[in-house]
Formats: structure tokens, sequence, C-alpha cells
């Protein structure tokens, strides 16, 4: 089994308020979920208005299954539009 782990930091210029914020973060996280079939959740920075970090698991049985899906959910954010990728990284797990 292996488990891809992704953590993605955002800047939303959009927000003004927590509930602008949570908004689009929600919005996001949702779309990742049903488009990829993977686990996602605000991990941090969940009481700050301009910033965001989305924390994405995924379950396969092969590494490059997992490291491409992982590349294209980065992607995806990326090209959302509604806030930008500050910083990301991901991590392989290999559970035998």
């Amino acid at each position: 089994m292996v488990i891809g782990v992704c953590r993605i930091v955002l800047l939303i210029d959009d927000a003004f308020s927590l509930k602008e914020k949570r908004h689009i973060v929600k919005s996001i996280t949702e779309r990742l979920k049903s488009r990829f079939n993977a686990s996602v959740a605000e991990v941090d920075l969940n009481e700050v208005w301009k910033n965001s970090v989305i924390g994405i698991a995924c379950v396969s049985n092969e590494t490059a299954h997992a490291d491409s899906m992982m590349s294209s959910m980065i992607k995806f954010v990326e090209n959302d539009g509604r806030a930008e990728v500050i910083d990301y990284s991901t991590e392989i797990i290999h559970v035998s």
C-alpha cells in the first residue's frame, strides 16, 4: 500500500473576512474531494484571513499513481484562480 500526502499553503487575496476565506477554502476542498476521490481538509491557519493550509491524502497500490494524483491536485489548485499556491510539499509513504 502506498500513501501520498500533500501539504499546500495558500494565499487568498480576495478574502476580507474569515467567512469569505472559509467559503473559498471549502469550495476548493470539496472540488478536490469529488474530482480526485482523496481526503482533503484545511489543517492549519484556520483563524487567519488571507492564508490557509490544505492537507491531502490518497491511497494507491503504486507509487507512480499516488505521485501523479498529488501532482494533478496541485495543478488543479494552482489553476483555480481564487487562491495562490505559495508553497507545497509531498511525501510518499510505503506501508507493507
